[in-house]
């Protein structure tokens, strides 16, 4: 199974449209996780066409709109992974830490909202991931996205995709 992560889009305001390498990767994924500020609603609709199946969370940056559709926390099985997604984790002092205990049924939390790509495990295995974003570098040298395949209840071939700069 193909799972594409995203975060952190901020479209229109940091970008006027998604990358079309983005939008590629989104139309070959089996699941397109986006863990939040997409800001746009017209965002969200286009994830929703374009994806098989989209797994989505609201973040702080959201209006209402965004928020009555989608929730704070959304939890799924993938390939035999218990996945959680969720926008903010606090500081990167002590995630791991924290997030392990806020989610012990978990084997996979992706997050959001420092724009920094993140890959660590947690007490307990919790492997943590933040795909960064594909629209807004803040500091990072690059725009990122991540791929993954969910095998045999397995993690495998985690990518970060690195974007042109604009």
């Amino acid at each position: 199974m193909r799972l594409l992560l995203i975060s952190d889009t901020h479209v229109p305001l940091r970008a006027k449209r998604l990358p079309s390498e983005l939008l590629d990767q989104a139309g070959r994924a089996d699941v397109v996780i986006h863990a939040g500020d997409w800001v746009d609603v017209a965002t969200l609709d286009l994830l929703t066409a374009r994806a098989r199946r989209l797994i989505g969370v609201s973040g702080n940056n959201d209006g209402a709109e965004l928020h009555e559709r989608l929730p704070e926390v959304a939890r799924a099985e993938l390939g035999g992974l218990r996945f959680g997604v969720v926008h903010e984790t606090g500081t990167a002092r002590g995630r791991e830490t924290r997030c392990a205990e806020r989610f012990p049924d978990l084997d996979v939390l992706v997050f959001g909202h420092s724009h920094i790509p993140w890959d660590s495990t947690g007490p307990g295995g919790l492997r943590l991931l933040n795909p960064g974003s594909p629209t807004d570098r803040r500091r990072q040298p690059y725009c990122t996205y991540m791929t993954l395949v969910v095998a045999d209840g397995g993690l495998n071939e985690i990518t970060l995709h690195r974007l042109p700069r604009r």
